[in-house]
């Protein structure tokens, strides 16, 4: 008895090799952007926990340091954002183009700078891991970004206007390409109340650049 002989055909083999390729660039897109999205989450932790640090700063009650005679009172406690830092980490948005920076944790380096009511010891914000992105954080200021990351978000981002405003950012270059994605929090006191609130949302330019 003759056997039947069966097989592919060479379209049914393209078709296959096609829809192999389809599926793998897909899953290639997939991992690319779920290592992109892992980079950009330690934009956000950072930026929440520097927006943490300065609402729990502001709790804090502070006191003139005097000796009130008996029966008397001292002054009124005082409650106040930290003061703008003029120090972001690292120094220049160079260090972190398409690389990793290491913080020096050194006495007076990168985040052990400023003083209990400036800079990022009022903040007590600090990493001491290898980062994507420049930190910062500005108070009272007319504009964050200028002048001390380079090239900055333009509009709505752009800066701050008046006192009892103050905002955290994250600034980095996950791909080298001398394209900054930018990651925002404001934050705002209420003269009035003295309450602090925070913006509900960060505010974000090119979010994986």
């Amino acid at each position: 008895m003759r056997r039947s002989r069966t097989g592919f055909t060479l379209v049914e083999l393209m078709i296959v090799v096609a829809i192999i390729g389809v599926l793998a660039s897909l899953a290639i897109y997939g991992v690319r952007r779920y290592l992109q999205s892992a980079k950009t989450a330690e934009a956000r932790m950072g930026v929440g926990g520097i927006m943490r640090g300065a609402v729990a700063a502001f709790e804090r009650e502070r006191a003139v340091g005097e000796s009130p005679s008996e029966g008397g009172t001292g002054s009124a406690l005082a409650r106040n954002i930290c003061l703008g830092s003029q120090n972001p980490v690292p120094s220049t948005k160079t260090k972190v183009k398409g690389k990793k920076y290491q913080p020096t944790t050194g006495q007076g380096q990168d985040y052990d700078t400023g003083t209990d009511t400036e800079g990022w010891r009022c903040l007590r914000f600090k990493l001491t891991t290898p980062q994507y992105y420049q930190y910062g954080y500005q108070a009272n200021a007319l504009s964050p970004f200028g002048g001390i990351k380079g090239t900055g978000p333009t509009g709505p981002m752009a800066g701050i206007t008046s006192n009892g405003q103050f905002i955290g950012w994250a600034s980095g270059d996950l791909d080298g390409d001398d394209t900054m994605s930018d990651f925002a929090q404001r934050g705002a006191v209420n003269t009035t109340t003295m309450q602090v609130r925070l913006a509900t949302q960060l505010e974000i330019n090119d979010e994986f650049e």
